[in-house]
């Protein structure tokens, strides 16, 4: 056997700890919340029965309100995060050539830290006698103190700081990863930096922007401890839900049933994005 007949084989059982990683970790307990949705425990009946009740129940407008609320601030999250990132990646790569890694170092820094800690940091600025409403009395716009903790401006504060890093770093790869002569191209061939932007540099650096999107999405949709510590609890979010059947009431069956149904969402979700993605820039050819 030669090499080249050798180096699939390799390849093959490099693979296998990751795929055996796969199936344990996230296939196998994913199939027992969906076994466990489909069913019922009955007190009378010392067996499990079959179901659909809980998925029924999950058609309820406070379920229906609590997704909607948790696509709401999703959705925000990735929005703001990018338009934050965005130019900052563009702006480090492009146009900060010498200290580009000494300010990239200092806007990740802070979130070395524990994630709580950076949680928590929120409540100093916006608690009734926190720097915010201290600075607001201090130059006359306010006499009494604004209620900020535990309302929706917390929270999407918190969601918005907490998941920067992970729209920010795949940014900075792609663009570090950009073609400069590509750019000096279109300005050579007559073209300005809108023209540029819309057909160069917005469709080359997509892959960082999905790949940002999934990394905040997805957890930012699931979140539990930024509305449990910013938030109140007077708005409830998928992430809370789920905490409250699994680890307070220990209904399994039902936490299972809406872990499910959020997985179906974030996916349905993504293909939609991945759609209008496509629709827009996939048929275009840019370079």
């Amino acid at each position: 056997m030669d090499r080249q007949e050798k180096q699939p084989l390799v390849s093959f059982f490099w693979g296998i700890p990751a795929f055996v990683w796969q199936v344990v970790f996230f296939y196998l307990p994913l199939t027992f919340l969906l076994a466990t949705s489909f069913v019922r425990y009955s007190e009378q009946i010392d067996q499990a029965q079959f179901t659909l009740m809980h998925y029924a129940s999950l058609f309820k407008s406070v379920y229906i309100t609590i997704f909607l609320r948790s696509l709401l601030a999703a959705t925000s999250t990735v929005i703001v995060t990018l338009l934050i990132a965005y130019p900052v990646a563009y702006y480090l790569v492009l146009r900060m050539r010498r200290w580009r890694m000494v300010f990239f170092a200092l806007l990740v820094l802070p979130f070395w830290t524990n994630f709580l800690l950076l949680v928590y940091s929120w409540y100093f600025l916006l608690e009734n006698d926190g720097i915010i409403n201290n600075f607001l009395k201090m130059i006359g716009l306010i006499n009494e103190p604004i209620a900020l903790m535990n309302s929706p401006i917390a929270l999407y504060c918190g969601m918005f700081y907490c998941y920067l890093p992970f729209m920010l770093l795949p940014l900075y790869s792609t663009f570090d990863r950009l073609s400069k002569q590509l750019l000096e191209a279109s300005q050579d061939l007559g073209a300005n930096p809108t023209q540029t932007f819309w057909r160069i540099t917005l469709p080359l650096t997509m892959s960082g922007i999905q790949t940002g999107a999934m990394l905040v999405f997805i957890p930012a949709f699931g979140e539990f401890v930024i509305p449990a510590l910013l938030g109140g609890d007077k708005n409830m979010y998928v992430g809370s839900v789920i905490t409250h059947y699994f680890l307070t009431i220990r209904d399994v069956s039902l936490g299972s049933a809406f872990t499910c149904s959020s997985v179906v969402i974030l996916v349905t979700g993504f293909l939609f994005l991945f759609g209008i993605k496509k629709l827009l820039f996939g048929r275009r050819n840019y370079v």
